[in-house]
């Protein structure tokens, strides 16, 4: 049986995330990709024009994933909410490394540009669902009032960014960050 010769879009994307998360925005270059993807360079260009287009649209992919959870959360408690939230951040925890380098990607490709905007847009989004979820659970005297929301929100930020030293399952790791966060804010 011979090399498969090409590979799929969503392929493309994975090398590609993979790739960026590992080398970050400035290492990361077409003849890199192609050499971990089977086929031809040339097939790259059947999806993408150019490196920003290709970055773009893998964070693209990415807060659309991170987006679609979230929007799926059963808001009717705020606290079982939040929880379900950080277990989705702690999936993609590498979300906002990924992000980081959006700024680095040239906006002067029209594709790039549009699916950088939509990465802005979707960041508000969640940002909204977050502050409505931390002012709800503050009225219903589920978190402490007398904390600002900014520094509530801060560190419920910070705990995606918690090393999982012991390689725990994802839902397992966050559900005991959930509970250290919330041991030290609970009313």
């Amino acid at each position: 049986m011979g090399r498969k010769q090409s590979f799929t879009e969503t392929e493309l994307l994975d090398m590609t995330k993979r790739l960026l998360l590992e080398h970050g925005y400035d290492g990361f270059h077409l003849k890199l990709l192609s050499e971990h993807l089977p086929g031809a360079r040339s097939t790259i260009y059947q999806y993408y024009s150019n490196k920003e287009e290709m970055v773009a649209a893998c964070m693209k992919r990415v807060i659309t994933n991170v987006i679609t959870n979230a929007s799926s959360v059963d808001e009717t408690d705020a606290m079982a909410a939040l929880e379900q939230l950080l277990h989705i951040y702690v999936q993609e925890s590498k979300l906002h490394q990924l992000l980081g380098d959006a700024h680095k990607v040239k906006t002067e490709h029209a594709k790039a540009l549009e699916d950088l905007a939509y990465v802005d847009q979707a960041h508000a989004v969640l940002k909204v669902q977050l502050a409505r979820l931390f002012e709800r659970a503050q009225k219903e005297n589920s978190l402490r009032a007398d904390i600002p929301l900014p520094v509530l929100i801060s560190t419920f930020f910070n705990l995606i960014n918690t090393p999982n030293m012991m390689n725990l399952p994802a839902q397992q790791w966050s559900h005991l960050l959930f509970q250290l966060w919330i041991g030290g804010s609970r009313s």
